[in-house]
């Protein structure tokens, strides 16, 4: 049985893993790994995170049909659903996202990530009506999602706010402003999410506008530097957390720049170099190369390093 909007806001806080999906070498999708990583980031790392979303950008939510869609919504309610909310991506046109949102919660998601719209760019009128139908559509909660073609601005997020359903947003955009006149209009029970690429290096800023909550780049792969960034970022180490700045996410943000891509490519090599492999990725996107996965194998050390120097 999902849970209802007002359990989610109050357990919704934090670090929220974005689950990779992974595949055969034959491209299907291998569901067996899928539900063994996601015991793995629940279970058996440093602190189990707040909420799993599935189906989305680092599940490569625009390589999946419908029937995939569903077995691996399905497959993380049964495997970790008792333990953590499950949110799943949602997206395209209005009707086709009103169409995995019910899936979503056919199979028993706590709620969807709305991303946006396939290709148009929107007036917010348009954000409004397209978040508002996909929020009439499912009772489970819903966030939205503000970056390329679908900012939001205040006042739209005021709007859809009164929508009992819709519960926060994941901003990929980055004005404090506005997240700050937001967060002063509604306050704590709304969420409001650090959604930038490779999060941790906007986190800083985003603790200054009272936004603690984010999606770490690299939980899949390094949770022991990522739980160890955040625990530092919150205890105010301000010392700690430039050495894991400098000494990590600022080169694998540089290292994830190099291709198109590359934020979800590097996710599943970093798997794979720690024996915990879940295939590569879908076209169009590219699976790293060797030197780069070479570097990417030496930021990995490093980071561990680091974490270990600090304890």
């Amino acid at each position: 049985m999902p849970l209802g909007p007002p359990e989610v806001r109050a357990r919704v806080r934090g670090l929220m893993a974005f689950v990779c999906t992974p595949f055969t070498p034959s491209n299907h999708l291998d569901l067996g790994r899928f539900r063994e990583h996601l015991r793995y980031l629940v279970h058996e790392t440093t602190q189990k995170p707040a909420a799993c979303f599935v189906c989305c950008g680092a599940g490569e939510f625009f390589s999946l049909n419908m029937a995939e869609y569903r077995l691996l919504v399905r497959a993380a309610v049964e495997e970790v659903g008792s333990e953590v909310p499950i949110f799943a991506g949602t997206g395209y046109g209005t009707r086709m996202a009103i169409e995995f949102a019910v899936a979503a919660e056919e199979q028993g998601a706590d709620g969807v990530l709305v991303f946006p719209p396939y290709l148009v760019s929107a007036p917010q009128e348009g954000l409004y009506l397209h978040c508002r139908s996909i929020a009439a559509a499912v009772k489970v909660s819903v966030i939205l999602y503000s970056r390329d073609n679908a900012v939001f601005e205040p006042a739209t997020v005021f709007r859809l706010a009164g929508i009992p359903n819709v519960i926060g947003m994941k901003d990929g955009y980055g004005d404090m402003g506005s997240l700050a006149r937001i967060r002063a209009e509604l306050g704590d029970s709304f969420l409001l999410m650090n959604g930038m690429p490779l999060a941790e290096r906007y986190a800083p800023a985003y603790l200054a506008a009272g936004v603690s909550s984010y999606s770490p780049g690299a939980i899949d792969f390094l949770p022991e530097v990522t739980w160890a960034f955040h625990h530092a970022l919150m205890a105010g180490s301000q010392v700690e957390v430039d050495r894991l700045l400098q000494g990590f996410f600022h080169p694998y943000g540089e290292l994830r720049a190099q291709v198109p891509g590359y934020g979800i490519s590097l996710v599943k090599a970093g798997l794979k170099l720690r024996g915990k492999p879940v295939g590569g990725v879908r076209p169009p996107l590219v699976d790293p190369s060797p030197d780069h996965e070479e570097a990417l194998s030496r930021l990995i050390e490093q980071g561990l390093s680091l974490v270990q120097r600090g304890v």
